[in-house]
Formats: C-alpha cells, structure tokens, sequence
C-alpha cells in the first residue's frame, strides 16, 4: 500500500507524462524578437528547435551549474535564420577531464 505522499508523487509524474511535447514554446514558429522575448522573460526556457528537437536556453551563467560555461545560442525562427536567441550551457573544458 502506498502512502499518500507516494501516492501524490505517483500522481503529478503520470500527468508530467502525459503532457505532450508541444506543451513547450516552438522557437522555430517565432520571429527572432519574439524567441529572444521568451528567453529574456523566463531566464531560462525549455524550447522546441524543430518539430522533433528541443534545448535549453539561459540568460546568462545563473541559470548554468557550477561545471558550465555559457556559450552564445543561435536558432532558427521564422524570420531569422540565425537568431542570437540567449545562451546555452556547456561543460566547462576544465571539467571535462576531471575525474574527482
């Protein structure tokens, strides 16, 4: 038997996953002003690249962990094809090696 803290856990992941993917902002769909808006607005945003890819993109280095750089992150949107959207987080190349 489950307790209900389980049972509440259980609950929100079967919703989590019968959310569909397009629940997720479409870059892709946007104009460049729009896609750099939600970034901006959200600090940092899960969003779909195409009809089967998706990223994430930050503001700036806040929204990336410790081990992470920031790196500039170009899109396409709809009137742009290469839209400085934000940033994307990237390992850092120290910490690509480090076995610690």
């Amino acid at each position: 038997m489950c307790s209900p803290a389980m049972a509440a856990t259980l609950a929100a992941l079967a919703i989590l996953a019968a959310s569909p993917a397009s629940a997720r902002p479409s870059v892709h769909t946007m104009t460049c002003a729009q896609a750099q808006a939600l970034v901006k607005g959200q600090g940092a945003v899960v969003a779909n690249t195409g009809p089967h890819t998706f990223e994430r993109f930050v503001v700036d280095q806040r929204g990336c962990n410790r081990q992470q750089v920031t790196r500039p992150a170009y899109v396409r949107t709809r009137d742009n094809r290469q839209c400085l959207i934000g940033m994307r987080c990237v390992d850092a190349p120290e910490a690509i090696g480090d076995q610690r």
